[in-house]
């Protein structure tokens, strides 16, 4: 059966970016070509889990929430498997798509708001595994081509994880290689407990003042944690 791996399909609120709060429909692709030190759902990256499921049954499952009008295909990385477009045609019929992607990789999806998180040099994750994963997680994690061919092609948003003032320079250097509208370019504090997302995210609101960029804050973490399927 083709179709994809999805590691879980549940009915929550957009915690980030522009459309923070609305109730969503997230499917959480499976499987990913990057490896971030700080990854949040290791389940569809470090250690991928999940059935595949045919585009049928996914939407079958989506339709399940009877209230929802918007749907978020996350992953993982969606974007490196082909039947996610026949998946977000299927869904545009009736919700709102938005593809949420590192933005490493180009496919022709429907949708009407590509979320790019651009991976830093944050993510590498160097320690971590003493080399295991970090240099192809390098080499692949910044691709400014695919950047701006997403950017050309659908309505964007630039979205940023930061921990630290250092990853300010780098955020400059992408934002001016893609050419990225300003108001399009979203600043979250990395963190998985409520108390450092709010201690970072003090200053890093600071800095979206200075540069005229967005901030975005973590909803789900705030109301729930490091707690999955929320």
């Amino acid at each position: 059966m083709s179709g994809l791996r999805i590691s879980e399909i549940f009915y929550s609120i957009q915690g980030e970016g522009t459309l923070v709060g609305v109730p969503s429909v997230f499917v959480r692709v499976s499987g990913c070509n990057l490896r971030c030190v700080w990854c949040d759902t290791p389940y569809t990256s470090w250690n991928p889990e999940g059935e595949l499921q045919s585009v049928a049954e996914i939407r079958r499952e989506v339709e399940l929430h009877a209230g929802a009008r918007h749907v978020v295909i996350t992953g993982g990385e969606p974007m490196l498997f082909e039947p996610v477009s026949e998946l977000a045609a299927a869904l545009r019929d009736g919700f709102h798509i938005t593809v949420e992607t590192a933005g490493t990789v180009y496919r022709d999806v429907a949708c009407d708001l590509m979320s790019i998180s651009p991976k830093l040099a944050n993510s590498t994750p160097w320690l971590r595994e003493a080399g295991r994963f970090a240099a192809s997680h390098e080499s692949a994690r910044y691709r400014p081509e695919v950047l701006r061919q997403l950017m050309e092609r659908y309505p964007y948003q630039l979205k940023f994880v930061v921990a630290s003032e250092e990853d300010l320079p780098e955020i400059r250097r992408i934002v001016e290689e893609t050419r990225a509208e300003r108001e399009r370019v979203l600043l979250m504090p990395e963190g998985t407990q409520p108390a450092v997302v709010a201690e970072r995210g003090r200053w890093i609101a600071e800095l979206c003042k200075e540069q005229g960029w967005r901030y975005s804050p973590r909803l789900h973490v705030e109301l729930w944690g490091d707690q999955r399927g929320r």
